[in-house]
Parts: C-alpha cells; sequence; structure tokens
C-alpha cells in the first residue's frame, strides 16, 4: 500500500502529543524516563516527524471521509490479505513489526486517502482513451502447465481432434492428467478471474489469454518462466467500447494515481490546507511545510 508517507509497519504511538508530562514510561537502575523526555526525542528524528504527519492527515481524512469509509471495506481488504498469505499471514506480520490491529489501521488511511483523491482529482477524457488502449475486461481461462513443450503440444493436438461440445470436459481431464500445477491441475485447470491490471500473472499468459474468444484454446505453447501453458478461455465478454467501461476506465486511472507520488503530495496539500492544521509545537512548526505551501495542481490529472 503506497502512500504520501512512509509506512511505518504498524507502530502505534500511545502518548498524546499536547499532553506528555511528567508520567513515566519506563525506569531503569540508572533513573527513568518521562513522557515529555521521550517525547523531546522522538519528535526530533525522521520517524517521528513522519508519525505526527500520519497523524494529522489521519484527523483530517477521518472528519472529511470517515462516513464514506465503512468498516465492512475495511474487512474486506483484511481478509484479502488473510487469504493471499494464508498459513503464513502471522508470520508475515510479525516479520513486518505489525498486528492485525495496525494492518487494518493502515487499510483504513489508504481507504480515506483514496476518497480524497476520488475526491479532488478530475479523470478526463484523454486519460480514459489512454487507459482504453491497455484494456482488457475481466475473464475466466482454464490453463494446463507442464514442463516440456512437447507435452503442451500433445494436449493441444487432443483438444483439437475434441468436438467443441466436449471442449471443457476434456480440457478437465487432460489438466488431471499433465499439469504441473498442484492448486489447479483437479480443478479442471480453472483461475481467478482477472482483468488488465492483473499483477499477479506472467504478462506473456496474460497477453496470449486476451487474444481468445470464448471457448477457444491456444494451438501454440506459451513459455513463460514457470514452463509452457496450454489456455481454454472459459469465458470473455469482449473488450467492447470506452464509453461501455467508463465507470471502470475512471477507477483504474484513480487506482493509478494512488501510486502516483506528485498526484497524491498535492492532493494531500489540498485536503491539510481545507484542514485548518495549527502546529503548537514552535520545534515543529514547519513539518508540513512541503504540503501547505506547494501547488494543489496536479501534474497527471486535472484538480477540481
Amino acid at each position: 500500500m503506497k502512500k504520501w508517507f512512509i509506512a511505518l509497519a504498524g507502530v502505534l504511538l500511545t502518548f498524546t502529543l499536547a499532553g506528555c508530562g511528567s508520567k513515566t514510561v519506563a525506569t531503569t537502575n540508572g533513573g527513568k524516563i518521562t513522557e515529555s523526555a521521550y517525547y523531546s526525542s522522538l519528535k526530533g528524528t525522521s520517524s517521528g516527524k513522519q508519525v505526527l504527519q500520519q497523524m494529522i492527515l489521519n484527523k483530517v481524512l477521518e472528519k472529511e471521509y470517515g462516513s464514506k469509509v465503512k468498516k465492512s471495506a475495511v474487512t474486506k481488504q483484511f481478509n484479502q490479505y488473510k487469504a493471499q498469505y494464508g498459513s503464513s499471514f502471522s508470520s508475515v506480520l510479525s516479520q513486518s513489526g505489525m498486528t492485525q490491529s495496525s494492518l487494518k489501521t493502515e487499510i483504513r488511511s489508504n481507504l480515506l486517502l483514496k476518497e480524497a483523491v476520488k475526491d479532488n482529482v478530475t479523470v478526463t477524457n484523454a486519460q480514459l482513451k489512454k487507459q482504453f488502449k491497455s484494456y482488457e475486461p475481466e475473464v475466466t481461462v482454464a490453463h494446463i502447465l507442464v514442463a516440456k513443450k512437447s507435452t503442451a503440444n500433445t494436449v493441444i493436438s487432443d483438444l483439437k481432434s475434441t468436438k467443441k461440445s466436449n471442449l471443457t470436459s476434456e480440457f478437465t481431464k487432460l489438466a488431471k492428467k499433465y499439469s504441473t500445477d498442484t492448486a489447479t491441475k483437479n480443478k479442471g485447470g480453472k483461475l481467478s478471474a482477472f482483468d488488465s491490471t492483473d499483477t499477479s500473472l506472467d504478462s506473456t499468459f496474460k497477453k496470449a489469454a486476451f487474444k481468445l474468444s470464448t471457448d477457444e484454446f491456444t494451438t501454440t505453447p506459451v513459455k513463460t518462466q514457470y514452463g509452457y501453458h496450454v489456455i481454454l478461455m472459459l469465458k470473455n465478454p469482449g473488450k467492447g467500447t470506452m464509453n461501455q467501461h467508463k465507470a471502470e476506465l475512471k477507477k483504474q486511472v484513480l487506482d493509478n494515481d494512488m501510486n502516483d507520488s506528485t498526484v497524491l503530495h498535492n492532493v494531500v496539500a489540498k485536503v491539510l490546507k481545507k484542514g485548518n492544521v495549527s502546529i503548537k509545537d514552535s520545534d515543529l512548526k514547519n513539518i508540513l511545510s512541503d504540503y501547505l505551501s506547494s501547488s494543489s495542481s496536479s501534474a497527471s490529472s486535472s484538480s477540481k
């Protein structure tokens, strides 16, 4: 999750910036460490300043867009991460210095920022046209992965001699017999649906798949880093026209903006200016200077 600030691996601060005092944070045989001493030390570090930037932005975003980010949306994305990592989810969190709670906080921050981008960026028709050039709708395919090209050709030869009405059932049998993809071979080789924005599949694989119409298969082996694939298109709705997909294209452009540091910088600047932020600690008075003194125009998108 790329954001305007550096993710701090879920570090959560439990002190109140405006009310730090003499309460003891830790004791040692050499003396105690108070909240005020801890705060004074922390605020001079880059990590401490990043935490404060994040806390300020989250406050402003929550006020402006909190009602638009439902708890269910956070839970849905959290469960997607959990499913992605499976049994290693807990260890991945631990290695990242995060907890389930801090991950949910990160997810919510990201969704709030996304709402801010949607609210402060206008997607132009030129951008939609550009996005449509590489756009491919969501398709569903099955594949058979083998180690040797000759084996892939054997599978293709068998499919060529199969009646179209029996193609799917024959492909299922061949997947079980030949495929080295243990995750799909007993499911007819079926993969999860994907579109042109997918980043998990090999680009060569996707390119070959998108050329197929429903019930067509690749007549030459598709080579990737994993071996040789034979791909069967189970469902391809067709690309259609740009007007038919404007909503999805706009979403894709905005998703790209979430990875554009220039767009994010300018959106954050607009949000912070609107948030009437006032820094009370003189040592931190310039902590938002890069944003509060910046132009709010976007280099890649037209600001509203």
